[in-house]
């Protein structure tokens, strides 16, 4: 299906049994780097219960890029027109990585009647030295290259310094995206988790690498009402690599 919202032509699925009201709406957010056909085999199973839509969030998927370089909070914006303009009611908001990060924004401001994080992105990681010299030796090639004398190379200069220095979310995204991403992981969304009013199911892989379970503890922690439930042995992926108990543990949260 498409829609437009903010001149872009959204490309989003809704789903549900024929043969019964659905007792509640659940929004799946996907993650950095991928479109809403990550969760497909997840919503092809809440929708055998439930009225589940899907969205390939601007950037990604057959949704266009924003025009300019978005902040998480315009994407939450975004996502929150997207639930008006299909007048969603009774949404429940299953958010995966970035769609976690959309998620907590939108659960601090009040919309979501339960909300579902899986290996949630959101709180700012603490930062190796590595890191550091890795960004400061990108901005220094940047520089450098933006000089007159070496600006005809400066693109080409780029492209070798990733592939030599690969960082993958940062070195596949492009244009506007690029710009995107660097916004969204240097924004720490932990001073709002405490906003979160709504039941709050947390679900983590224990061996998360991308977004650790020290992530998931810390969220628990500071939402009022939250739960964590840890999968042993999986890793960013758990409604991928641990189906069957995921879907359980969903369902259960959804109908009690």
């Amino acid at each position: 299906m498409r829609i437009k919202i903010d001149d872009l032509n959204v490309n989003y699925t809704v789903s549900g049994p024929e043969d019964q009201e659905s007792p509640a709406t659940v929004l799946l957010l996907h993650g950095w780097g991928v479109d809403s056909s990550a969760m497909e085999p997840l919503r092809s199973h809440l929708a055998q219960s439930c009225c589940a839509v899907s969205l390939d969030l601007p950037g990604f998927g057959g949704t266009a890029a924003p025009p300019e370089a978005w902040s998480v909070f315009e994407y939450a914006d975004f996502v929150e027109r997207f639930i008006q303009k299909l007048k969603l009611e009774n949404v429940i908001l299953l958010g995966h990585s970035f769609g976690g990060r959309l998620s907590i924004i939108l659960g601090s401001r009040g919309v979501g009647e339960k909300i579902i994080l899986t290996d949630a992105a959101g709180i700012l990681p603490k930062r190796s030295c590595k890191y550091y010299l890795r960004v400061y030796s990108y901005k220094a090639v940047k520089w450098l290259f933006s000089l007159k004398p070496l600006l005809p190379y400066k693109e080409r200069a780029l492209k070798h310094w990733l592939r030599s220095n690969p960082s993958s979310d940062y070195a596949q995204a492009q244009g506007v995206m690029r710009q995107i991403f660097v916004k969204v992981v240097n924004q720490d969304l932990q001073p709002l988790l405490q906003e979160i009013k709504a039941s709050t199911l947390l679900l983590w892989g224990e061996k998360d690498t991308a977004t650790p379970l020290s992530d998931g503890k810390l969220m628990e922690k500071l939402i009022p009402d939250a739960g964590l439930v840890v999968f042993e042995g999986a890793g960013h992926y758990p409604f991928l690599e641990q189906p069957g108990r995921f879907y359980s543990v969903v369902d259960y949260f959804i109908t009690h």
